[in-house]
């Protein structure tokens, strides 16, 4: 199992302040709790420099998708999300 197919829980947090890892150095941003484009259960985060934008929800599937975003875009940040996440 990836982190990809970790479901939504009602324990989920619903603000926190979370790191990615760039290709330079780590971003730090404030991830939140979203609605967005009819996924009622979005993660949005936002570098604190307004460098990078990313929401990411889970599919029908239950598997994390980036909804949203800047570019570029690095894969990783889904599971490094997450795993901030749960």
């Amino acid at each position: 199992m990836t982190l990809y197919s970790y479901f939504y829980k009602p324990d989920m947090k619903q603000q926190f302040e979370a790191i990615l890892t760039g290709s330079d150095t780590s971003i730090y941003g404030i991830a939140s709790r979203i609605s967005f484009d009819g996924y009622d259960n979005a993660y949005e985060f936002k570098s604190i420099d307004n460098s990078l934008h990313l929401i990411i929800a889970q599919d029908d599937d239950n598997q994390w998708q980036r909804i949203a975003g800047t570019e570029p875009f690095l894969q990783v940040w889904i599971d490094e999300l997450v795993k901030q996440i749960v």
